[in-house]
């Protein structure tokens, strides 16, 4: 048996080594990571379809994944960004990190709505299939403003991050038939917010009536699909079809549609109107025909508050370029109600509950030293009594116990004054001590002996 030989499935120096470079087009990875919903968890794969084909559409996240194992593993696989969401106590949290220098930036969710909603709200209902995923979507910034002294640093850099999610566009090179969706990115400076939309393009015959329309979908269809297929039965003419007004029963002197009439059904106008460069999709869609293009909202749609900008990914993150309550360079400037006074109160807070702390360990030690103190005087008391010498040594520990409190009070006061009743019960406490004194260097007496037999 001839033995098999394995093929070479990796390249050396390839997409691993410089991630995004082979084909010039970035991929991405879409999770989501701890507890959500399963309404945000179905916010994260249409967010998938719309990224496709450049994203792994079947990925799937475990419990025990965490955010530092897609870091690890993307740019072995040649992923150049990480959309990460996830649920906060305040709202959906997205968080775009580019692999695998950063910079991070991190979005609020204000509202969203998922492509289930658009398609159940809208009049004209799109089915889509996987054709219109084959490839990338179009980008489109729209009210941005202009890079300059007087725009905000940050939307250039959201810009550059949105650009760099989608291959870049090359008109010389592009395909027109490949152009079959469009992602929206504009920004609304009332409100601070950037909104996310996803549609699909669509090309109409221009200067005919959708009636028109109908009969050639219909001529042109295949036999076998009955749906095409128009139903002109109960008609006596095609221009009974074709030119009668809508909602009248049968022609009449003045019941069809006259070229003024038929003008305000035409699908589009002279604004929406051009002549196709190349072949599109469809029929009849040929080189220098004239068409309608119309975008169709097919979702997902999203409201999205920039709250912060940080250099680096997650974890090993560096300094904040951007912050929506405020920025460490410019503190001194700031409201009393910003970031800078928040994190002042946070560090006081801080000290004043490390020094309770403290306090409460040392009021803790001094009980535990004065229990085994009074631990260490019962054994020795216990000791004594058995000895023989009970009711002296208790007296003698009672006495060392008087004087350690004493010495424990601290130093005498010099102003404080002494009475006479003070001083007699002085002299006579001097007495005893004394008299305990020389009791205690008494030897006991000597126990006789017991002669061995």
């Amino acid at each position: 048996m001839a033995r098999k030989r394995k093929n070479r499935t990796h390249l050396k120096g390839g997409v691993a080594s410089n991630p995004g470079s082979a084909e010039g087009t970035p991929k991405s990875f879409v999770i989501k990571h701890g507890q959500v919903g399963p309404s945000l968890a179905q916010l994260v794969r249409d967010i998938r379809k719309v990224m496709e084909p450049n994203t792994a559409s079947r990925l799937r996240e475990r419990a025990r994944n965490k955010l530092k194992d897609f870091l690890t593993m993307a740019p072995a696989l040649g992923v150049t960004h990480l959309i990460a969401f996830t649920l906060t106590e305040v709202a959906p949290s997205l968080r775009i990190v580019r692999l695998s220098a950063g910079p991070s930036l991190s979005f609020r969710v204000e509202r969203y709505s998922l492509v289930k909603d658009i398609i159940h709200s809208s009049r004209r209902a799109k089915s889509l299939g996987n054709v219109e995923f084959l490839s990338p979507p179009l980008l489109v910034l729209a009210s941005f403003p202009q890079p300059g002294p007087d725009a905000p640093p940050h939307l250039s850099l959201v810009m550059k991050t949105f650009q760099t999610l989608f291959p870049p566009l090359a008109p010389k090179t592009l395909k027109l038939s490949s152009a079959r969706r469009v992602v929206l990115i504009s920004y609304n400076p009332d409100k601070g917010t950037i909104d996310f939309r996803h549609y699909l393009i669509t090309v109409r015959p221009y200067g005919v009536s959708w009636k028109v329309q109908k009969v050639l979908e219909g001529a042109s269809a295949k036999a076998s699909s009955s749906k095409h297929i128009l139903d002109l039965g109960n008609e006596q003419d095609v221009a009974d079809f074709l030119l009668r007004k809508k909602g009248e029963p049968g022609p009449t002197s003045d019941g069809y549609e006259s070229a003024a009439s038929t003008a305000s059904s035409v699908a589009g106008d002279d604004g929406d109107a051009i002549s196709l460069g190349d072949d599109y999709v469809g029929r009849n869609n040929k080189k220098g025909q004239k068409r309608a293009v119309r975008l169709d909202e097919i979702g997902p749609r999203m409201e999205l508050r920039l709250i912060k900008i940080t250099e680096g990914v997650p974890g090993k993150e560096g300094g904040v370029i951007y912050h929506e309550f405020g920025t460490l360079s410019s503190l001194d400037s700031v409201p009393l109600y910003s970031f800078r006074h928040i994190f002042l109160s946070v560090v006081k807070r801080t000290r004043a509950e490390n020094a309770a702390q403290k306090a409460e360990h040392a009021a803790k030690e001094k009980l535990r030293k004065q229990r085994r103190e009074e631990q260490e005087r019962n054994v020795r008391r216990k000791k004594l009594a058995e000895a023989g010498d009970g009711e002296d040594a208790a007296d003698d520990l009672e006495d060392e116990d008087a004087s350690g409190e004493l010495e424990d009070d601290g130093e005498w006061d010099e102003d404080e004054e002494i009475s006479e009743d003070e001083g007699e019960d002085e002299e006579a406490s001097g007495s005893e001590s004394s008299e305990s004194e020389d009791e205690q260097k008494r030897p006991p007496p000597k126990k006789p002996k017991k002669s061995k037999r």
